[in-house]
């Protein structure tokens, strides 16, 4: 297996160079040796040792020759794309999403196959096969191929790869241990380094990596209401074991002392990861004939196939249910981010995981109701914004870990 070491999370001082310059090359490419000193607040001289070495990695090149005035130009420097690929794999609310990307975030060549059922032995399959798909479109790119990231849900044990995956039993979650040792196995087939990760951590780190605006460094991002991926200072917030973000609190011993009266939601229990849209849809529908037969014309669906997407279709035309149950699950949804922000006071909060689809209105809904369970001075000048990388968020937050520990260990 080539060598690479995805597995760890701290990086010493010469790493963290690494990776800022390669960044600013990454984003402001074309860009000279003065400009990354000015920008990092070194010396040049020290700029140039680094710079040196990624060029002998042919991992950086010299480019044409930037207009100065009098004197001899800078030679103006660019991360090369095609150093590398990577393969990115990712799980969201309605599919599996396999990419192949460049370093510089480009996507080469993507798959996508509809959201496999929860079970681990389907979706284990199912992230073998869009990975031997990737492979076999993407021969010519083989011999460069640098490693794989996999966003899934559970709690990752980054010691073995293994996961604790959330499976529903009777009417309760719990986290089973899944004897699966998903890392080694991908290793073992596809002979290439794998890292696995967390899908809201994954999708926070690959919004944060390659779209929102520079600058921002506290950030939520929230992936349905089960879970969100945080970043505090610009640095993935992972928690002692790597299980920080999972946003519900479950006993199902002690259910019965933790009941909700009937229409009122507790916010921290677990919630359905669709936040119970598509149920509360077929209650809705399965009581009024006369809403059900205008849902399933405009979506083209029945009872039985109801899905996420079929809702989110119904509402772009104004359907009256579709309507009202996103509008109350996404107040659901804001009040769940309101305690997150009280909390941990980010600069935006990123919704993603499939949510993004559900439209504007949603999105108005989410922000009000997050300002009016908040205190002002937190939420003044919060943005909550909708997911860029939408459906492939969790894909591309997988792969741009592995660059950056690629860009890391030169």
């Amino acid at each position: 297996m080539r060598q690479l070491n995805l597995q760890r999370e701290d990086f010493s001082e010469k790493e963290k160079r690494n990776i800022d310059i390669l960044e600013i090359l990454r984003k402001q490419g074309p860009i000279s040796r003065p400009d990354i000193s000015k920008e990092m607040g070194i010396n040049v001289v020290t700029i140039s040792n680094y710079i040196d070495e990624f060029i002998k990695h042919d991992l950086v090149y010299e480019k044409e020759l930037d207009v100065s005035e009098g004197g001899r130009p800078p030679a103006l420097l660019d991360l090369n794309p095609k150093a590398g690929y990577i393969i990115g794999v990712g799980l969201n609310l309605m599919n599996m999403v396999g990419l192949l990307v460049d370093l510089k975030g480009n996507i080469v060549t993507k798959t996508q196959i509809a959201r496999p059922r929860a079970s681990v032995k389907e979706i284990a399959e199912s992230l073998l096969n869009i990975i031997r798909e990737i492979l076999r479109r993407s021969k010519e790119f083989e011999t460069n191929l640098k490693g794989i990231g996999v966003g899934v849900a559970g709690l990752i044990n980054k010691k073995d790869g293994s996961i604790s995956w959330p499976q529903k039993m009777d009417n309760f979650y719990t986290y089973a241990s899944v004897d699966l040792p998903l890392r080694s196995m991908l290793e073992k087939e596809f002979n290439l380094p794998v890292l696995i990760e967390n899908d809201a951590t994954s999708a926070c780190f690959g919004e944060h990596w390659l779209d929102l605006e520079r600058g921002y460094k506290n950030v939520i991002y929230m992936f349905s209401g089960v879970g969100c991926g945080i970043m505090i200072n610009g640095t993935v917030y992972n928690g002692s074991h790597g299980f920080a973000g999972e946003t519900a609190i479950d006993n199902y011993k002690e259910a019965g002392t933790f009941k909700c009266a009937p229409g009122n939601d507790c916010f921290i229990k677990r919630w359905e990861t669709d936040l119970g849209i598509v149920s509360e849809v077929k209650s809705l529908l399965a009581k009024d004939k006369e809403a059900a037969g205008r849902f399933f014309k405009l979506t083209s669906s029945n009872i039985e196939n109801v899905d996420l997407k079929s809702v989110f279709i119904a509402s772009r035309s104004r359907e009256q249910v579709a309507l009202t149950v996103l509008d109350n699950a996404a107040k659901r949804l804001g009040i769940k981010i309101a305690y997150l922000v009280n909390l941990l006071d980010p600069e935006v909060v990123v919704i993603g995981g499939g949510l993004e689809e559900a439209g504007e209105d949603f999105l108005k809904r989410v922000n009000s109701t997050v300002k009016d369970w908040t205190f002002k001075e937190i939420s003044e000048d919060l943005k909550i914004v909708y997911s860029q990388l939408r459906e492939n968020s969790v894909a591309l937050g997988a792969a741009s870990i592995v660059m950056q520990r690629l860009f890391a260990q030169l």
